[in-house]
């Protein structure tokens, strides 16, 4: 019996986190993983060792804002919300995910 893989494609997760962002609420790394496993229906997840190294170059490279709160829970965690250049950054990586999507379907289809 093959183990059904819910990995997410190396490249997807910037398009993943900005678009989770992209209605400028502020959210904490497992709220991002929370709402991303929700919204895929279980089907992706997200998992700490590459969403917090991910978040951290996605502040460097200015597309998020960082910041420390409390969370729900009365915790302190960073928080983050999407910048101009985050949403400018958002736009290309749709752009590249259709011409991704767009070539494997063509591949698929291909008889």
């Amino acid at each position: 019996m093959t183990r059904q893989k819910n990995d997410i494609l190396q490249g997807t997760l910037v398009l993943l986190v900005l678009k989770t962002l992209a209605d400028g609420r502020r959210m904490h790394g497992y709220a991002i993983t929370a709402h991303i496993q929700r919204v895929s229906a279980d089907l992706l997840r997200v998992e700490e060792g590459s969403l917090y190294p991910a978040l951290h170059r996605m502040a460097q490279d200015g597309w998020l804002r960082a910041e420390w709160g409390m969370t729900e829970k009365n915790r302190q965690a960073r928080f983050y919300t999407i910048t101009k250049a985050g949403k400018r950054q958002l736009a290309l990586e749709e752009e590249s995910w259709a011409r991704l999507c767009s070539g494997v379907q063509r591949v698929l289809r291909y008889v």
